[in-house]
């Protein structure tokens, strides 16, 4: 069968773990989270951490809350996108099931496989919501898409003759939305920048700056679509709502990379809209909301992934260069032909 050749781009050197009764970067461990079902219990954004009462965000000179400052994901490599059957409705691992967490085993090798959580987390899943933490069942339209869409991580693909054969982040284009907002195993790095109209959030896989509007620009023509589609924002509050639409459809709403995906493919279309909610409720960190909603291909119409982000300035944001010395594409044209031609040799692989 075809050989996986993987191409990365530059990656991230590993960070320690965290401990139980210490904070990866500088920080404690997270308090305890209410038992579900008591009136202590917030919503969808109970986590691992405690705002401040009250807080007030600094401002930008131009008055605007200031999100400015890189706020890496990695705490969320061993939290899965979708939660384990097991846990049910419940979003946070009991005490004992926090106590009794080990460290993730390490990589092996010069070069790392993947970075590592800089601290233990107790959610259970990014999405919350539905309760249950699954990702929603795909309509009919939605499986033929699922159906129909090319990638080397297609359980099963044999076949590759052309770059038709395979997807947008096989092929270094981009790891699209919602997943560039998901963590992957390295490379987890996020940079919020603002100026006066503007916000920019710089994404260290896949090298790609979203560019936000907050001054009132109206949206692009519907007929212009785009892979990570074309966002506005706005300010509700201390809260900075971005609504994105015009879509180009050709990704995905999850990838092979995104721990815990439901599998590699999931199919996305132009009708689709996503909403991030950003709420700095301590100096140190963020609430995070992303709605997606895409009902020609999910059954339920939507699902909502959230999950705190942590401040941490002195995380690198390393190049990454995917496309530098990227044979993988060509690669497996070459092995898919040759096991075509020749069926016997490629048997005694």
């Amino acid at each position: 069968m075809t050989k996986r050749i993987l191409a990365f781009g530059v990656i991230s050197m590993a960070t320690v773990f965290a401990q139980n009764t210490g904070g990866g970067r500088g920080r404690g461990a997270p308090p305890a989270p209410a038992e579900p079902g008591t009136a202590k219990e917030r919503q969808l954004w109970a986590y691992d951490v405690k705002p401040v009462p009250n807080y007030a965000p600094p401002k930008t000179p131009w008055g605007e809350p200031d999100l400015q400052g890189i706020w890496p994901i990695n705490h969320l490599i061993a939290v899965p996108l979708t939660r384990p059957k097991q846990y049910g409705d419940r979003l946070y691992r009991t005490d004992k099931e926090f106590d009794s967490m080990t460290a993730r085993a390490r990589g092996t090798g010069p070069i790392p496989d993947r970075d590592y959580p800089d601290r233990l987390m107790r959610q259970l899943s990014l999405i919350v919501d539905p309760k249950d933490g699954q990702f929603p069942a795909l309509t009919e339209y939605g499986k033929k898409l699922q159906a129909e869409m090319k990638s080397s991580y297609k359980p099963g693909e044999t076949v590759f003759d052309s770059v038709d054969d395979f997807s947008a982040w096989d092929r270094c284009i981009t790891r699209g939305m919602p997943v560039s907002m998901e963590p992957r195993n390295y490379n987890n790095g996020i940079r919020i920048m603002q100026s006066p109209g503007y916000v920019m959030i710089v994404l260290e896989m896949a090298h790609e700056v979203r560019v936000i509007p907050t001054n009132g620009m109206p949206p692009l023509d519907p007929q212009i679509k785009e892979y990570l589609g074309e966002s506005r924002g706005h300010w509700e509050g201390n809260t900075l709502v971005v609504e994105t639409t015009n879509f180009n459809g050709l990704v995905g709403h999850t990838s092979a990379g995104v721990p815990g995906s439901p599998g590699p493919l999931q199919p996305e279309t132009p009708n689709m809209k996503i909403t991030e909610r950003f709420t700095r409720v301590a100096p140190d960190t963020i609430e995070f909301t992303m709605k997606v909603e895409d009902p020609t291909v999910l059954a339920t119409g939507s699902y909502t992934v959230a999950y705190p982000m942590f401040l941490d300035n002195k995380y690198e944001m390393f190049e990454y260069a995917c496309h530098e010395g990227n044979t993988a594409v060509r690669n497996y044209i070459e092995t898919s032909r040759f096991e075509r031609a020749h069926p016997k040799a490629a048997e005694k692989k």
